[in-house]
């Protein structure tokens, strides 16, 4: 991956000039997202990459290593952070409302034409604002960059999406039912469960001829369905705006109000390709800790490791983290969709090396 056709390196001449309209149109959307939030008032912060925690998502492998201190006390273990999401909301509880940040960040055993092992993440987060908030935000702040990039609609392997035009916005259960026929609502309890029995869930994937397990949890079974009917399906014409998540998928969001069943939690499609994951903040450290051991158990149960829970996150949690909500937009698709390219490595100046010299 980090050779042209031909054999040629990422760094020949060549190879370089071909690349360089598409790498003006990254320098282009940066500055449109700069110039976005600071006429937003929104305050640019930097984070250390290195971390006592990297971020808990269960799926996701960080990067170990360890900063040795210069006075003779023992190596710590840290690793490279998998998103500045913990940093930030520190600082929202420090006072600071709305922030934003383009961050580096750093996940192994990743790489394909949409995955990089360091990529930039777009993070903001804002007090005062819901989810929906947000979702205007995001609709905003990508047609801004459209334009910027010359007005084109967004493109991703021969489809397009035009973000100027008003989005498409789908609850996750009206997906289920619109693109693969299946409610819902009616494969979860009554009542919020963090991990929902998968058996009714498990009989609508086998009647859609889906193959099921039976050490399964819900999860498994809703991205079965989910990846092979709903998800290539999405932002298809114009972006889509897919909310409402089940509670046992709500990571740091908290529950809706109306029904508890779900979180409020959105994503981001575009041409069928993942461009952004928001929450409505968790703001209870009780219920967020709960989510953590939960999460490292599975981690631990799945690949026989977990990461610290950072407790410094927990405090700022307890210390008091104001209503806010928040989203993680990947720089490097948004740029691949304004330029029309198929690969990340396209829109980075210079790949990570994937073999020895």
């Amino acid at each position: 991956m980090t050779e042209a056709a031909g054999g040629r390196p990422w760094w020949h001449p060549d190879v370089l000039a071909d690349r360089r309209p598409i790498l003006a149109v990254r320098g282009q959307v940066l500055t449109a997202v700069r110039r976005f939030f600071t006429e937003r008032a929104y305050v640019e912060v930097e984070t250390p990459a290195l971390q006592i925690s990297p971020g808990l998502e269960p799926h996701l492998r960080a990067f170990a290593t360890a900063w040795t201190p210069p006075d003779g006390r023992p190596p710590l273990p840290l690793y490279l952070n998998t998103s500045p999401e913990f940093t930030m909301k520190k600082l929202v509880a420090g006072g600071i409302p709305a922030l934003f940040q383009m961050a580096r960040v750093y996940r192994d055993g990743e790489r394909s034409a949409t995955h990089h092992p360091e990529f930039t993440m777009l993070e903001w987060y804002r007090t005062g604002a819901t989810y929906t908030d947000l979702m205007d935000e995001t609709e905003a702040l990508v047609a801004t960059c459209q334009q910027a990039a010359g007005g084109a609609p967004l493109q991703w392997c021969g489809h397009e999406a035009d973000a100027v035009q008003p989005w498409r916005r789908l609850s996750v259960a009206e997906a289920m039912r619109e693109y693969a026929g299946v409610d819902l609502m009616a494969c979860l309890p009554p009542h919020p469960a963090r991990d929902p029995d998968p058996a009714p869930l498990a009989a609508e994937a086998r009647r859609l001829g889906l193959s099921t397990d039976e050490g399964d949890r819900f999860d498994d079974v809703f991205f079965r369905i989910f990846l092979e009917h709903v998800e290539p399906r999405l932002g298809f014409g114009v972006p889509c705006l897919l909310y409402d998540y089940p509670i046992c998928m709500a990571a740091l969001s908290r529950p809706k109000a109306n029904d508890a069943r779900l979180a409020e939690r959105f994503e981001v499609y575009v041409c069928g390709l993942e461009l952004a994951n928001a929450f409505g903040e968790l703001t209870d450290a009780r219920e967020q800790r709960a989510r953590f051991e939960a999460d490292m158990d599975l981690k631990q149960a799945l690949y026989g490791e977990r990461y610290p829970i950072d407790e410094d996150f927990l405090a700022a949690l307890e210390h008091g983290l104001p209503e806010c909500s928040g989203i993680a937009l990947g720089i490097d698709r948004l740029v691949m969709l304004c330029a029309g390219a198929r690969r990340i490595e396209d829109v980075l100046w210079a790949p990570v090396a994937d073999k020895r010299a």
